[in-house]
């Protein structure tokens, strides 16, 4: 089994590559849910979601999040009524939130929410909320705390941050699901997600370094050079304190990465590391990183 830690673009984009070559079951992910939230009374998982939708095979792959062929007839109506939700959530999606919503509130833990969800859908790979407990990140902007949500969908990262926060009323602990998938794995790699906002809250659980020094972790940069292939990960590593770049992104990791993959075009020279294809543009991309990958766990 592999264990991968991931958000909701650019691991997602590995993982369509590895679920051809593996079994489905012999894939675990960890997702981040510090972009969780809730909307209309609703739960929003966004990356978790991703995730699931992928190995359930309904993702809108042209966007990265949501599904493929939804429609949004609840979310038009409700901006007629005065209801203006900054995200645009469709129907089926939002089916999706309205049955998470309504399991946590009678109780039921995360990860036994997408458990469930994931057997409706009848995804096979193991789906894992990173802890059962709400934590959330905000940046902070002149405008005050802002959730992450609102600063990159609302604003669309078009607003200046000097700081990324993480809330929680207490601090935020790795399920035992959670550590049992990376103890027992082959591997576990790192994908290239945002470092600030995707893999950082799952590295801030208690436990999960930990386990992660026992283990033996590729992890992908989503950088090259200074800037990210997709999303505002540039702006959130300088707000963060760190160099938005592969470097910066390595010096997140450096405590208990083995192999660190950047793009054969960075520039950006890190001693050791391995320079594979990293821009995952199609499915054939994505197959080829995947296979390189499997090759250092594997040796094939």
């Amino acid at each position: 089994m592999i264990t991968f830690l991931s958000g909701g673009t650019g691991t997602p984009k590995l993982l369509r590559g590895m679920r051809e070559l593996l079994e489905e079951r012999e894939i675990a992910v960890v997702v981040n849910t510090a972009e969780d939230m809730w909307l209309s009374g609703n739960h929003l998982s966004p990356d978790v979601d991703t995730v699931m939708y992928l190995f359930a095979g309904i993702l809108d792959t042209s966007k990265w999040w949501g599904i493929h062929g939804d429609t949004f007839i609840t979310h038009d109506l409700l901006k007629r009524l005065g209801i203006n939700e900054f995200i645009a959530v469709g129907d089926q999606d939002r089916a999706i939130h309205v049955a998470r919503g309504e399991m946590l509130r009678n109780g039921i833990s995360l990860t036994e929410a997408t458990k469930a969800l994931c057997k409706t859908l009848t995804v096979q790979a193991t789906v894992l909320p990173m802890t059962d407990s709400p934590v959330t990140t905000y940046v902070r902007t002149k405008m005050g705390e802002m959730h992450f949500q609102e600063y990159w969908v609302k604003h669309r990262g078009d607003v200046a941050i000097d700081g990324v926060v993480r809330r929680f009323s207490e601090p935020p602990v790795a399920t035992e699901e959670v550590i049992e998938a990376i103890e027992r794995s082959d591997a576990v790699v790192v994908g290239p997600s945002n470092p600030v906002t995707s893999i950082s809250p799952i590295l801030e659980c208690a436990g999960v370094r930990e386990a992660l020094r026992r283990q033996r972790v590729i992890a992908v940069s989503p950088f090259i050079g200074d800037a990210p292939v997709s999303g505002p990960a540039a702006a959130l590593m300088r707000a963060f304190g760190k160099e938005a770049s592969s470097a910066g992104t390595c010096s997140l990791y450096e405590d208990f990465v083995d192999v660190f993959i950047q793009d054969i075009r960075d520039p950006v020279a890190i001693e050791g590391a391995l320079r594979l294809d990293t821009l995952m543009v199609n499915r054939g991309k994505s197959l080829d990183l995947a296979k390189n990958i499997l090759s250092l766990i594997y040796g094939c």
